[in-house]
């Protein structure tokens, strides 16, 4: 027996007797098209008559607003910290009866995803062009940038990103360190987490009345940790703030290569407390970002804009902690 075909927008559009175009906008609810309210019920009823149901569109139009949050996820290397943030962010959102769909960017451009899945909101953790946020913006989708884009947008997390290279510093000028390097990701695709990071240890530097750290590359590499490690002590550096945690424990390998051992030659400390941290030689001296509050917040984030009535409006708890070890 063949299959029934699938009734598309198109199919909308015949029968109401307009063009796709406009079936897009009305189920869209895009708000700066103007659309006569007798030309909306009639794609309204072909919708009804019809059974057209598309991924969000029919949700949208029993609800009055469409229940899903998009996770835009950049096509980086995804460590157990950004994992646990996903899966936190997903269980808050979901606990509060939105539908989270997750996308790793592709070959899919952003704009013709967003229409096909109508999202109430984006959360975007990937560079997304101005004018596809303003679409978005104007077609009723609330917009939430964690990424820190080229155009100048703030995004909601770089403050929590500075102050954790702030606290790098901090706990290394405790223990009397006054020359610093800075170990930073040799893959450009986490530049938009690093340089917060970093912008907050030369913050630090700059309070303290040091001379900005010295930054070098560490790829995830014997002989460039290695390499690393003793240019930092030709150069007098005594303490490394690394980038985050698997740079800071391949950088631990490469000081014992060279003959070098943490503390005593270069103090390291890193960012995540990621499973291995305790385990690496020395345990490692590291940040909990504690991804389930900072999860909580951006759920909150969401809610809020939104306006929904669930949304807390009180500031959340401080999340960062410092975890000490032998390292450092």
């Amino acid at each position: 027996m063949a299959r029934a075909r699938r009734v598309t927008s198109i199919d909308v559009a015949r029968e109401a007797g307009v063009s796709q175009a406009t079936v897009s906008y009305v189920l869209n609810n895009v708000s700066h098209q103007k659309i006569a309210e007798e030309t909306r019920q009639r794609v309204f009823a072909a919708v009804r008559k019809l059974g057209y149901t598309p991924s969000a569109a029919a949700r949208t139009l029993r609800l009055g607003r469409s229940d899903i949050v998009l996770l835009l996820i950049a096509n980086i290397p995804l460590g157990s910290t950004a994992i646990e943030l996903i899966e936190h962010l997903t269980a808050d959102l979901e606990r509060h009866g939105l539908s989270v769909i997750t996308r790793i960017e592709s070959g899919r451009t952003v704009a013709s995803l967003w229409k096909d899945l109508a999202p109430a909101a984006v959360v975007s953790f990937a560079p997304l062009a101005r004018q596809h946020r303003a679409d978005m913006r104007a077609a009723g989708t609330y917009v939430v940038n964690v990424w820190g884009d080229s155009d100048g947008e703030p995004n909601v997390m770089a403050q929590g990103q500075i102050r954790v290279g702030r606290m790098q510093i901090d706990h290394l000028v405790s223990r009397g360190h006054a020359r610093v390097g800075y170990a930073a990701p040799a893959d450009a695709r986490v530049r938009a987490f690093f340089e917060p990071r970093l912008e907050g240890v030369r913050q630090g530097c700059a309070e303290h009345g040091l001379t900005p750290p010295s930054v070098r590359e560490v790829a995830l590499d014997m002989d460039a940790a290695t390499a690393a490690a003793r240019a930092w002590r030709d150069e007098d550096v005594t303490a490394v703030c690394a980038f985050n945690d698997e740079i800071a424990i391949a950088l631990l390998a490469g000081l014992r290569a060279a003959g070098l051992s943490a503390p005593g030659d270069l103090a390291v400390i890193g960012v995540d407390d990621n499973p291995m941290a305790r385990f690496a030689e020395p345990p490692l001296t590291t940040i909990d970002q504690h991804m389930g509050a900072v999860a909580a917040e951006l759920a909150d984030t969401v809610l809020a804009g939104l306006e929904r009535p669930d949304a807390r409006r009180s500031a959340p708890p401080e999340s960062t902690t410092l975890v000490i070890r032998r390292s450092a």
